[in-house]
């Protein structure tokens, strides 16, 4: 989203979650984009959203989801990294929709489906 290069779907998602005043964000996500901030205007960019968008709270449901999800994807044979576990189980706890371009999402929404 801070990037040029970054994927246009996923931005034209954000900005419109954004623009709508549905954007929301939990702590792992701020890390992860602070994380990887490059230069004073995507610091200036993330010090903004840090103002604008309301932070979602890594309570203790967010942390038995993120449990319930680790033990069900692992049992599947996938290991995703712990911060997504709990970005995943935060959209999760608040109903939230998880916009990103990151594969392990995709792999844990597929682990985390009921075996049939």
């Amino acid at each position: 989203m801070l990037r040029p290069s970054g994927d246009p779907t996923i931005r034209s998602r954000v900005e419109a979650a954004l623009t709508s005043g549905q954007a929301r964000w939990c702590p792992p996500v701020q890390l992860e984009l602070w994380n990887g901030a490059r230069g004073q205007k995507e610091r200036a960019v993330l010090r903004k959203l840090a103002a604008a968008i309301p932070e979602l709270a890594i309570d203790e449901d967010v942390w038995r989801t993120a449990y319930d999800l680790a033990r069900r994807a692992r049992a599947r044979g996938v290991t995703v990294p712990a911060t997504d576990l709990i970005i995943a189980a935060c959209a999760i706890r608040f109903g939230a929709a998880l916009e990103s371009s990151d594969s392990d999402f995709d792999l844990l929404a597929a682990a985390s489906e009921p075996i049939k």
